[in-house]
């Protein structure tokens, strides 16, 4: 059973080692992104309610948040196991999905925390770019395409997102230190938190985890 969150903030690069953890420990990437564009896309009662937020440009209240995560954790996949990525956000969540645990006997294995400095996080996501058609992803410095502007993978097109701009990421930063740093602090007090360093090169970075996770 490995039943891990992990942690950082936005550029850390959750979602690339997030596809290594769960490929070595057959486990599901949970990402509440995802689970929100699942509901939408499937007209459930939850999507139809996040989506009436989203349309206002508004965050999704913590409790309809908690109450589509924790939904998500009841499927037969998530039985021996899960990764979490961008949930819980806040302590308010995290005390709510150890209450959902405890009643159904269980609790949070592991927290990893990515911690990288801001200068390196700005670099990292206003150089990233993103096809249009299947979702690669790249950077103009670090993983370049072959053909400028032009995805590897598929032909498509590869676009700055709109919330990559260093205006809007030094935001998402602020936010981030303001909402969910104090998760460190939570997760810190119940003795179940591994800090590393983001900043490592991709390999050196996924085998701290290991160490952390076991093999």
């Amino acid at each position: 059973m490995l039943r891990t969150i992990l942690l950082g903030p936005p550029g850390a690069g959750k979602g690339t080692q997030a596809v290594r953890i769960v490929e070595k420990y057959g486990i599901p990437h949970i990402s509440t992104g995802d689970i929100f564009r699942d509901n939408i896309k499937r007209q459930t009662e939850l999507g139809k309610k996040a989506q009436e937020y989203m349309n206002k440009g508004e965050l999704v209240p913590d409790d309809l948040v908690i109450e589509i995560a924790t939904d998500r954790l009841l499927r037969d996949d998530c039985k021996k196991g899960f990764l979490l990525d961008g949930f819980p956000r806040t302590v308010y969540q995290a005390e709510k999905l150890d209450e959902f645990m405890q009643a159904h006997g269980g609790k949070i294995d592991h927290v990893i925390n990515l911690e990288v400095g801001d200068d390196l996080l700005i670099f990292r996501l206003t150089g990233r770019r993103v096809c249009k058609q299947c979702g690669a992803s790249f950077h103009v410095v670090n993983i370049p395409p072959k053909v400028e502007g032009i995805c590897d993978k598929c032909g498509g097109e590869l676009v700055q997102r709109a919330d990559d701009t260093e205006e809007t990421v030094k935001n998402r930063i602020a936010v981030y230190k303001e909402q969910t740093m104090p998760l460190i602090d939570y997760y810190t007090k119940a003795d179940n938190i591994s800090t590393l360093d983001g900043a490592a090169p991709l390999d050196e970075c996924f085998a701290e985890i290991v160490k952390v996770l076991g093999e």
